[in-house]
């Protein structure tokens, strides 16, 4: 029998101090190279740190830490990597989030350090973190190699999540999908993929899409997607039936976003659509974790929000959307499909 005077059970308070650590540990693996060094199969801690030149004891302890984590294995005393580090965590798999975790790790977590103020100001910490204020995407392109692999990192999480948003709503009514914002054109694939009479178009900044144009190349669908230079802010907006928006929307505030809403609308044949890439956050705010986390990041790393699927409705009706469904997936991206009437 518990007994009514005793404290309440502290287990949530003592997992989130510690939940920084454990973010730390595999943003070090990644950055020095320990899931690299295992790419080729197991090593003893002598071999890892013949190629990293680090502090054998101190090394030892990081690795075991990655053991607890599951980022590795242990036999004897080779370390190896587990399936999950093999597959995202290591620069030659293609389907790799280094990038983002980099990003996360040099940028990200110095931003975060500034939270309160972002609370107290309703601002994002670019210019109190880094004392400038250029646009903040152009802190993710500083030099090829950043941009390279920063779009790589979210070229992995669009493989875990574009193949659940194509499948959320039935699509086979569309002949053309814009990819506005395309990236790495993971979405634009997926969707091809699973109907095969649409054709796709990837739109970007003519600094982006080199690399869709090399992805996508090696894909079974290539031979039915068109990548095109541009801004989807500034420039006319390739024709199309059914537009997508794929973790767009959460980067701008309410008058950006409406803004862009408006001009698809414009842009889009009666009967048209938009299909929308975020996570939902529950409509009672409770949740889930992975959505209120990215809304407070879009507070400290952006100018816009998470919203809600109520809130997404409101946001597109103003634009002129009529119809607005929702469904929740089991990966990174929900999926929104918003219809202008005939």
């Amino acid at each position: 029998m518990s007994n009514e005077n005793s404290p309440p059970d502290p287990a949530p308070v003592l997992e989130l101090l510690v939940a920084f650590r454990r973010s730390k540990a595999m943003f070090a693996g990644v950055k020095l190279g320990i899931f690299n060094a295992l790419q080729a199969g197991p090593l003893s801690l002598a071999a890892i740190n013949t190629q990293l030149q680090g502090h054998p004891a101190s090394l030892r302890r990081l690795l075991d830490a990655l053991v607890g984590l599951e980022l590795l294995e242990r036999q004897g005393e080779d370390y190896s990597n587990s399936p999950a580090a093999m597959t995202y965590l290591t620069q030659n798999s293609p389907r790799r989030m280094t990038g983002y975790i980099n990003f996360s790790n040099r940028v990200g977590w110095k931003l975060w350090e500034h939270l309160e103020g972002s609370v107290l100001e309703g601002t994002h910490r670019w210019s109190e973190t880094y004392g400038d204020d250029q646009p903040i995407f152009s802190h993710f392109y500083k030099d090829e190699n950043d941009k390279h692999e920063f779009l790589m990192g979210m070229h992995g999480f669009g493989l875990i999540s574009s193949p659940h948003v194509v499948a959320a709503f039935d699509l086979s009514r569309f002949q053309r999908l814009v990819d506005l914002g395309g990236a790495t054109g993971h979405l634009t694939v997926a969707a091809c993929q699973r109907y095969p009479t649409l054709t796709g178009c990837v739109f970007d900044l003519p600094e982006v899409t080199p690399l869709a144009k090399s992805l996508i190349a090696e894909t079974d669908v290539a031979d039915r997607i068109e990548i095109v230079n541009g801004d989807f802010f500034a420039d006319t907006l390739p024709a199309a039936d059914l537009y997508a928006l794929g973790r767009i929307l959460h980067d701008w505030n309410e008058e950006k976003s409406l803004g862009l809403l408006r001009k698809i609308h414009a842009a889009l044949p009666p009967g048209g659509g938009l299909l929308v890439a975020e996570k939902l956050i529950h409509e009672d705010r409770n949740g889930p974790d992975w959505a209120q986390m990215q809304d407070l990041n879009m507070l400290v790393c952006t100018e816009g929000h998470e919203r809600t699927l109520t809130e997404y409705q409101q946001l597109l009706r103003v634009a002129g959307f009529d119809e607005v469904l929702g469904v929740t997936t089991h990966s990174p991206a929900d999926a929104i499909l918003a219809m202008k009437s005939f």
